[in-house]
């Protein structure tokens, strides 16, 4: 929930990278290579005055958001060691693909990086940012795919995964994405409803689970695409506007 800066003085990737070296989010050289690599700006909504640099969260629509930087890194630098070339990898609640792509790049073409998201508009979008970005070639060669799904199922296609990460927050820990990660392998998900933790599972090589809290967080809800809009409505009072354009 902190916020490391504000304002506009950052204006480009690179120094949004340079930032969080600064401030002692990433230690790790090669996530900074990766987030160097993956320009955040073009997983942004354009309009609305958005500054992509920001360390801050932003709406992407369907009342869902696009993490902070700080998070992203802090993600990315959890799951490094499970983020080998050759590994495979599931993001539950892709949204605009951010790191998605980021993973991507870490487990390179011998490897599998899945992206999960139930809002299909948001599929197709992230699709074409990802066509935009250095991780086009992914995409295009099938080591990366995003897919329209119930993120809370996991994608038992390509499972097990070395690494499982879940950008919204859910009351309990889901149990097909315990069981879709490999012996060995970890998962990063905001547990919680009002007040949620940054939950680090690991499971080990004989099948049992070790759970930690990493930090504080607040994320948006883990939720299906219906009851996703039923909150939208809830929380403006906007119920055929706001229905209308998320459930479209």
């Amino acid at each position: 929930m902190e916020q490391y800066w504000s304002g506009s003085a950052i204006n480009e990737n690179k120094g949004m990278v340079d930032n969080l070296h600064r401030y002692g989010v990433i230690t790790s050289r090669k996530v900074a290579e990766v987030m160097e690599t993956i320009d955040r700006a073009l997983f942004v909504p354009s309009g609305g005055g958005l500054q992509p640099y920001v360390d801050s969260p932003m709406p992407i629509g369907y009342n869902a958001t696009i993490s902070a930087p700080h998070m992203h890194a802090t993600c990315l630098q959890l799951l490094e060691k499970n983020l080998q070339p050759g590994m495979r990898v599931l993001d539950v609640g892709s949204g605009t693909g951010y790191l998605t792509a980021c993973f991507a790049l870490m487990v390179g073409p011998q490897g599998r990086a899945i992206g999960v998201e139930h809002i299909p508009e948001l599929v197709s979008f992230s699709i074409e940012n990802i066509q935009k970005s250095a991780a086009a070639q992914p995409l295009k060669g099938g080591s990366l795919s995003v897919h329209a799904g119930d993120g809370r199922q996991g994608w038992p296609e390509f499972a097990p995964y070395d690494a499982i990460h879940v950008g919204a927050a859910a009351p309990e820990i889901p149990q097909p994405l315990i069981d879709q990660l490999k012996p060995g392998g970890r998962m990063v998900i905001p547990v919680g409803n009002i007040f949620q933790d940054l939950k680090v599972v690991d499971k080990n090589s004989d099948g049992s689970i070790s759970i930690r809290t990493e930090t504080s967080v607040r994320y948006v809800p883990l939720t299906s695409k219906k009851l996703n809009c039923e909150l939208v409505k809830w929380m403006t009072g906007k119920a055929v506007v706001v229905y209308t354009t998320c459930c479209k």
